[in-house]
């Protein structure tokens, strides 16, 4: 079992894009997105992975995490089995600092959203901003994934 912490970010420019080490794409469903709990399938190129969530710290920074590699057929399979509406998104890697900030750029009807988020070993750990980093929503239940598959960016988005 472990914690995960992480903080999350809006993005305002594509300059995250030419310090990206890597980028692929990914494809997730939920098989259930009850505010207590998430279960999500993941295809990641020729990888699946099955992750459980657990509800998110009063902040938002922490929350229970499992994941297990499964084969690119099995998640392929459970993906029939998701709730309505798969995200459809790239993610890139991007070193900065000692920190790895995952960039997702979202397609589909999340098109035109583009989130960083970056995993901390401590809730008060500090990491240096790239200047692409823009307002913090860690914490705000609309850009949690789940809720994303449920409420588009496109119905909100201001």
């Amino acid at each position: 079992m472990a914690v995960e912490i992480e903080r999350k970010f809006l993005v305002t420019s594509d300059g995250f894009k030419k310090e990206a080490s890597t980028s692929y794409i990914i494809q997730q469903g939920f098989l259930n997105s009850h505010k207590e709990r998430t279960v999500r399938v993941r295809l990641k190129e020729d990888k699946g992975y099955l992750t459980i969530k657990g509800k998110s710290s009063k902040d938002g920074l922490s929350r229970f995490e499992w994941e297990k590699e499964i084969t690119r057929a099995e998640a392929e399979n459970l993906l029939d089995l998701c709730e309505e509406s798969i995200i459809d998104k790239k993610r890139y890697e991007v070193k900065y600092g000692s920190h790895t900030f995952e960039v997702d750029e979202f397609y589909g009807n999340n098109d035109g959203l583009i989130i960083a988020e970056v995993e901390l070993q401590s809730k008060n750990e500090t990491f240096e901003r790239p200047n692409w980093l823009g307002k913090e929503v860690t914490g705000d239940i609309k850009y949690y994934n789940s809720q994303l598959s449920k409420q588009p960016y496109k119905n909100w988005k201001e």
